[in-house]
């Protein structure tokens, strides 16, 4: 019989490949900005690179899977056809929750991904309100273990606890937590939200707090109180996740926030990422990795070679974006001045 933790994960893949779990009317902001077009680029095609570093990482690409799923036999497969497409690419891996990782027996080996992409950098991931549920340092560094990580990710999702069934709610006194696990853990530790954004108040905080990392993933794509109002059997958590279909702060807004704030410090820009071009905006406003989630979801589940083909579509965008405004590295894409608002 499958635990409440696998029911609930494998409940949130099925919801997200079938239900429409976005706003209606919010978007990530990327359709708001347009790059001024370089009719004589002056660099040849065949000698654009794509290959940047990471926290000291040597990257093929910028781009990043992000988390989005574990601790079910579903995750398993979906998990391994990222890792190994990840691996013949370069993108980096984020893993979903690892608290299934230690909570439950079943399926552990969804999270075990370091076979299948033994090059590239591996985020594990975990909800920062566990600290306030008897997670701490010492589980921290099992998962850094168990997973065999890179760095791990702290993941923020105050509204989701709030509308899942049994949700955890208490957030009091969590910054200093964080704080004391980015002194004590021997890998980077980074945060990100889950769809919602940061804001520049917030990164500040957490910087100064000691994180090596913020993924802003901000509002336009996934909302995760959609997801949960599907899977909410209370018809008031069920209303109220309604009005907060709109909620957040859009992709573009959070990572211009907290690129002010954090001056150069590393910068992931993940929510409602569709597109290489979407990643080339990304990255001329000041990320540094741009990651993709559900947009991927449904290869993910068919094969490697599925997810491939839409990896090489998204890196052929963001060559096409850079060779259009003469962009021959991620260098020259990041302080590029011809990214506008349109209009």
């Amino acid at each position: 019989m499958a635990s409440s933790i696998e029911q609930r994960k494998s409940e949130h893949i099925k919801i997200a490949l079938n239900e429409k779990v976005t706003g209606e009317s919010i978007s990530t902001g990327f359709d708001s900005l347009m790059f001024i077009h370089n009719a004589l680029p002056e660099i040849n095609f065949d000698d654009i690179s794509l290959e940047t570093t990471f926290l000291g990482f040597d990257c093929k690409t910028p781009f990043l899977i992000s988390s989005m799923t574990g601790g079910t036999a579903l995750a398993e497969k979906i998990n391994r056809n990222l890792a190994e497409a990840a691996e013949m690419r370069g993108w980096a891996l984020a893993l979903g929750s690892t608290r299934a990782l230690l909570d439950s027996d079943g399926h552990s080996s969804s999270f075990l991904m370091r076979k299948y992409a033994p090059s590239v950098p591996i985020i594990a991931n975990l909800g920062a309100v566990q600290f306030n549920y008897g997670y701490g340092v010492e589980e921290c560094r099992k998962i850094i273990e168990i997973t065999e990580s890179d760095m791990l990710v702290l993941h923020l999702n105050s509204i989701q606890e709030v509308i899942q069934d049994n949700g955890d709610t208490n957030f009091k006194g969590i910054l200093k937590k964080i704080e004391q696990l980015c002194s004590t853990l021997e890998v980077p530790v980074g945060v990100k939200e889950v769809g919602w954004g940061i804001d520049g108040e917030t990164a500040k905080k957490l910087m100064e707090a000691g994180v090596s990392f913020i993924d802003v993933a901000g509002a336009g794509g996934t909302s995760w109180s959609q997801v949960e109002k599907f899977r909410s059997k209370d018809p008031v958590r069920q209303a109220a996740a309604e009005a907060f279909s709109e909620w957040g702060i859009p992709t573009v807004e959070s990572i211009r926030q907290v690129r002010e704030e954090a001056g150069d410090y590393p910068l992931i820009a993940s929510g409602g990422m569709r597109t290489g071009l979407d990643g080339a905006k990304a990255i001329a406003l000041g990320a540094d990795m741009a990651g993709f989630g559900r947009s991927i979801l449904k290869e993910a589940t068919e094969s490697p070679e599925d997810v491939l083909n839409v990896m090489k579509i998204r890196e052929m965008e963001l060559r096409m974006a850079m060779f259009g405004i003469g962009a021959e590295t991620i260098r020259e894409l990041k302080d590029s001045s011809r990214l506008k608002e349109l209009g």
